[in-house]
């Protein structure tokens, strides 16, 4: 079977190096959203919330818009309607936003689950429960000559691996794809994975695996 290559999209789903607004640090608008998400949470139309509340559909759409300023009478009202604390519409606003800088050669090597003789691990970083609702473990991969071979990795999450150095045949399911420096594969980590064959070693990858956080 031919390996499936990737095939190019007009756009973009998300521009990576979009910058965001001045209006999206204030206040208002980290207000708006939270509103704007409890509702939807709730299973409300921007309707069902104006009935609730009191508020015409036109001030509850500025709020979530974070167009206007609305007053602490208000915050409560939406919060009662909401059935939240008042305090979680400024939970977005004060969170702290994590950040880690790994020196060169700073990395921890780390034991996963399942790795094999030969398979050395630096996580290169790590941030644990935070806003997005995803963990991700970002993996600098080196596989010597002692590697052993074992293509049946299986676990939660997303994976993409980026090929550094050496050429690995590496299996996902039923496919198997050659791997050389510059390749990248990514994939659904559920189903069995893993180099099937080392052709040039040493062999390394970047291998960065996300899934969402546990409750």
């Amino acid at each position: 079977m031919k390996p499936e290559k990737l095939k190019p999209q007009a756009s973009p789903m998300q521009d990576p190096h979009r910058v965001s607004e001045a209006r999206e640090k204030v206040l208002e608008v980290a207000i708006g959203r939270a509103v704007r998400n409890f509702r939807r949470q709730k299973g409300m139309t921007v309707a069902d919330l104006s009935s609730q509340t009191g508020l015409s559909i036109g001030m509850v759409s500025k709020i979530e818009n974070g167009i206007t300023s609305p007053s602490l009478t208000t915050l409560q009202t939406l919060a009662h309607a909401l059935s939240v604390p008042l305090t979680s519409f400024f939970r977005r606003f004060e969170e702290r936003r994590e950040v880690m800088h790994v020196k060169s050669g700073e990395a921890v090597v780390k034991e996963r689950a399942g790795t094999r003789a030969g398979h050395q691990y630096h996580l290169l970083g790590h941030i644990g429960a935070n806003a997005s609702g995803v963990i991700v473990e970002p993996y600098l991969i080196t596989l010597s000559e002692s590697s052993d071979v074992f293509p049946t990795f299986q676990h939660d999450g997303i994976e993409m691996l980026y090929m550094l150095e050496g050429e690995v045949e590496y299996r996902h399911g039923d496919q198997v794809f050659l791997m050389q420096p510059g390749d990248s594969l990514f994939f659904d980590a559920d189903a069995p994975h893993g180099p099937e064959k080392l052709n040039k070693l040493p062999s390394r990858f970047l291998s960065v695996i996300s899934y969402p956080q546990a409750d």
